[in-house]
């Protein structure tokens, strides 16, 4: 059963993402677009974050961001989680199983991808073990349309296609680039087409470089939200933006309320294609 990465830029809620994995057991009445899930942490470091996650859930703390620093010089210095999926579908209820093993990589390896200076040790190793043959997949998380943000963007995954290529995972290699953090009023209206709705409108360049290079079987985009909103007939975020102990950071507004949106099956189409 092959990896998958999650990846993105700074803030873009990669961590977040996974505490929000470790905690799905807690929150089994989960159900979306006639799916069933069950999620399983496999490994100490995901059981010891799905004991963590009920603080971060519920009662509304903020997640340390992942940084290089002293602690982080390698790849293997980074947090690796592992996670049994099993997804329940179709009439028979038939249950299907993947799995996610990923690193906690922090946003800054990804956004340097494009710089001339691309040449530290942490950085080839991120390549290497991101593009290495039992990767079968890359869930992308990005965030911001802001000025400049389409170019950079673009920028940055035309090189990642670069690298894909010159390790012949063109043909391979699914991605599955998401939309986080969807439950922004400006994005949700968009998430039933993101392709067409979030990055149409607000991604166009960064949607037309992949759309050239990777094959269209292997490409897919998504709208993902952590948070989701209050609920179906209150479309407000459930979430805030506080200035914790590790900075400016998003908290959950109701915990009680905490719906995410679209979690799995991005996980679940890079597993299975």
């Amino acid at each position: 059963m092959g990896n998958i990465c999650v990846i993105g830029p700074r803030a873009s809620g990669k961590t977040t993402y996974l505490v929000a994995l470790a905690y799905w057991e807690n929150h089994r009445s989960q159900k979306s677009k006639g799916k069933n899930y069950k999620v399983q942490p496999l490994n100490d470091e995901s059981k010891k974050l799905a004991d963590k996650a009920e603080d971060i859930i519920q009662e509304g703390e903020s997640v340390e961001p992942t940084v290089i620093g002293d602690a982080i010089q390698t790849v293997d210095d980074l947090d690796y989680y592992s996670f049994k999926i099993e997804v329940e579908r179709g009439f028979l209820k038939k249950r299907e199983s993947i799995q996610l093993n990923a690193r906690d990589y922090p946003g800054e390896i990804f956004e340097k991808i494009a710089e001339p200076s691309f040449a530290d040790s942490i950085h080839e190793e991120f390549i290497d073990e991101c593009l290495m043959k039992d990767v079968v997949g890359c869930l992308i998380l990005l965030t911001g349309w802001e000025k400049g943000t389409d170019k950079f963007y673009k920028r940055v995954m035309s090189r990642f296609i670069e690298l894909m290529d010159a390790r012949n995972r063109l043909q391979d290699l699914r991605l599955a680039v998401a939309m986080s953090k969807c439950e922004r009023g400006e994005l949700w209206p968009g998430r039933i087409d993101p392709e067409t709705d979030l990055f149409g409108v607000h991604l166009p360049k960064t949607k037309v470089s992949l759309q050239e290079k990777i094959p269209p079987k292997n490409l897919r985009f998504y709208a993902i939200s952590t948070f989701g909103v209050l609920g179906r007939n209150d479309p407000r975020p459930n979430r805030v933006d506080d200035l914790g102990k590790f900075g400016r950071a998003s908290v959950l507004r109701d915990g009680e309320k905490w719906r995410p949106y679209n979690m799995i099956e991005p996980l679940y189409w890079l597993s299975k294609g």
